[in-house]
């Protein structure tokens, strides 16, 4: 991926790491545009970020997916990069007496449906560039799930699967498939203890590790910084059952 010249779309652009990728990306001189579902948070950082542009867009409405791919198509022409980055993730006790798949279905809704839809949707403009990126954002908890969370896992791990799919099938074509990794980040992802929390990686860090590894261009077209390592390499070093426990023990004496 170029790092600049580009007009990119970012869902969920108005926060966290959606937002961060957008400014540092806006800072390199690319046409950004930002989208969700919260004009507020949209506009602040529209309006902390000069020139950068925003669209309402509810990542989880089937229905207004292609109609929204249309409207972009025709306000940026040259959109050559989807970053589908806006995710939700809700804890879930499924020892409980009564389970509610509510949480559940709205997360496979948000995860995974909608960059399938918006990506489907948007494949058409993207092929006919010369250079075209799909950046999809995944979690290392693809790799070794966090079981009081497991849906949200399992909704990271089919994007990377979906994604190293749509990579091969796409290969000869224009269109550059890339994965970003993310460890734990200090976002309001998981509620206003994460954005703080010290065990997770400041998001600062973050995205400048991550901008490095794009300038470099990230190998195998995975974006890994080093604190994910151990994630996304547990299986790979047959390491798996050991960082499980170690994982799903430490976060389970927060709670």
């Amino acid at each position: 991926m170029e790092l600049t010249g580009n007009t990119i779309l970012i869902t969920g652009g108005g926060s966290g790491i959606g937002r961060g990728l957008a400014e540092a990306l806006h800072t390199l001189g690319n046409q950004v545009v930002i989208a969700g579902r919260r004009q507020q948070v949209l506009d602040e950082t529209t309006k902390a970020n000069p020139g950068m542009r925003s669209v309402i867009l509810d990542i989880g409405d089937a229905n207004s997916i292609k109609g929204f791919a249309a409207r972009v198509v025709t306000d940026f022409p040259a959109l050559n990069v989807l970053i589908n980055n806006a995710g939700i993730a809700k804890p879930e006790n499924l020892a409980a007496d009564a389970i509610d798949v509510a949480d559940a279905e709205a997360m496979v809704t948000t995860n995974v449906l909608g960059p399938i839809r918006l990506t489907a949707a948007l494949l058409p403009q993207l092929r006919k560039q010369q250079n075209s990126t799909v950046m999809m954002v995944s979690s290392g908890l693809a790799f070794v799930p966090l079981a009081m969370m497991p849906t949200y896992c399992a909704t990271k791990a089919a994007l990377h699967s979906y994604t190293e799919s749509l990579r091969y099938q796409l290969k000869a074509t224009s269109v550059e498939l890339l994965e970003l990794v993310p460890p734990y980040v200090q976002t309001e992802l998981g509620g206003e203890r994460q954005k703080t929390d010290p065990r997770a990686m400041p998001l600062d860090e973050f995205i400048a590790e991550t901008m490095a590894i794009l300038k470099a261009g990230p190998p195998a077209g995975e974006i890994n910084v080093k604190k994910v390592y151990p994630l996304r390499n547990a299986e790979g070093d047959h390491k798996y059952a050991d960082v499980f426990m170690a994982l799903n023990e430490a976060m389970s004496a927060d709670h």
